[in-house]
């Protein structure tokens, strides 16, 4: 499974869903390449958390844009309304996993989402 955080993990859309994923979100803008609706095992598309058009291309994945990129997308999730229907999840379902799409499983903006949603206590 992906990476947990108080109810929550991040797991690629293109893994075989698990019985212990719980509650799937695809927290991607746009729906990923390859993946047939049906096959997806999701139970909500939730396209608003996503980062910015504009932020999403600005970041192009390039790594040595991340630290940036993730300061940038924590200042949109301040004002996302849809933040607050994941918190509203997190409490109705033992365990939300949020899909994306990405390539790196390190550097994506679902990471940055999951330590927004549930950062470390340290």
């Amino acid at each position: 499974m992906g990476a947990k955080g108080a109810g929550f993990a991040v797991k690629r859309i293109y893994d075989p869903p698990a019985d212990d994923d719980g509650y799937r979100v695809l927290v991607d803008r746009l729906w990923p390449r390859g993946v047939a609706k049906e096959a997806a095992g999701i139970d909500l598309w939730l396209k608003e958390v996503a980062p910015s058009t504009g932020l999403r291309k600005e970041f192009g994945h390039h790594r040595e844009r991340f630290a940036e990129f993730a300061e940038q997308y924590r200042h949109e999730l301040d004002g996302n309304h849809a933040v607050a229907k994941l918190l509203d999840l997190a409490a109705r379902h033992p365990r939300v996993t949020l899909l994306y799409a990405a390539r790196d499983t390190e550097a994506n903006h679902a990471r940055v989402l999951l330590d927004y949603l549930a950062p470390d206590p340290d």
